[in-house]
């Protein structure tokens, strides 16, 4: 298997900007000893539901169904199978740097790192639109809320707007976002993916996706269109959001789980 053309074969593998340790991960040493439960942070992928415009809808066709299967060949049993046609970038999904940056690795050169470790949730859903999420808003949610973020972790923001419009047209529309100096601020913390309930973790009406362009800078992931945020605010857990290893990937749909110590 070959490196992408843009992609050096002495950098192809993603590092952040920060340095390499920041990817270091251990055993969920955070819920031993503890009861634990699982929150699904998912959303269900179907026809029709919600999705960035510039990105393909779902589509579904049937390749068979029971009865069909059972009349072409002459069974007892029959087997149902569908086909799907859908984006990188449907649903709950994560990128890979390359998505927006032409230089940076693509998904199987992205390692599985970015995508699992322990994670905090801030509650910024006081911030509606148009007001954007700025180093201030989420300076003084994290204190507010008692969180400290470490070196390594995902960090969630919980906006609300999900809450409020999934699954309707609205969801896409006239939601908040990171300005630049808050997706700064959690790069300088050392955070190696940013998360969020919303579309996108930039703003609406931010035509240069400045949050996303930031990302590019200091090379780390993120991850969107989470759900249940809700039940991690102010928390910190274990979170695996893993995406299939597409080749040439500029990002995967994902099953996002969080581990939670009781």
């Amino acid at each position: 298997m070959t490196a992408p053309a843009t992609v050096s074969s002495e950098s192809r593998w993603a590092t952040p900007r920060l340095g390499a340790h920041l990817l270091a991960r251990s055993g969920p040493t955070l819920l031993a000893g503890k009861q634990t439960r699982f929150i699904d942070l998912t959303r269900e992928v179907y026809e029709g539901m919600p999705i960035w415009p510039g990105h393909q809808r779902p589509f579904r066709m049937t390749n068979q169904t029971h009865d069909r299967y059972r009349e072409l060949w002459d069974t007892e049993r029959g087997f149902e199978a569908h086909n799907w046609l859908i984006s990188e970038h449907t649903g709950t999904h994560s990128d890979a740097v390359f998505e927006y940056d032409p230089s940076a690795p693509t998904l199987e050169y992205t390692p599985l790192e970015y995508y699992y470790g322990e994670a905090v949730c801030v509650d910024v859903s006081h911030i509606r639109y148009p007001a954007y999420v700025t180093e201030a808003a989420l300076r003084d949610a994290v204190a507010a809320q008692q969180i400290e973020i470490k070196p390594g972790d995902m960090v969630a923001h919980y906006t609300g707007h999900s809450t409020r419009h999934w699954p309707n047209l609205s969801f896409v529309k006239d939601y908040t976002g990171l300005d630049r100096g808050a997706a700064i601020w959690l790069c300088e913390q050392g955070v190696i993916n940013i998360a969020t309930d919303n579309l996108a973790i930039d703003h609406t009406d931010d035509a240069d996706y400045q949050a996303h362009t930031v990302c590019g800078e200091y090379q780390i992931v993120n991850t969107e269109v989470l759900a249940n945020l809700d039940q991690l605010v102010g928390k910190r857990f274990y979170y695996m959001g893993l995406p299939l290893r597409l080749r040439a990937g500029t990002g995967s749909p994902i099953r996002a789980i969080a581990w939670l110590p009781e």
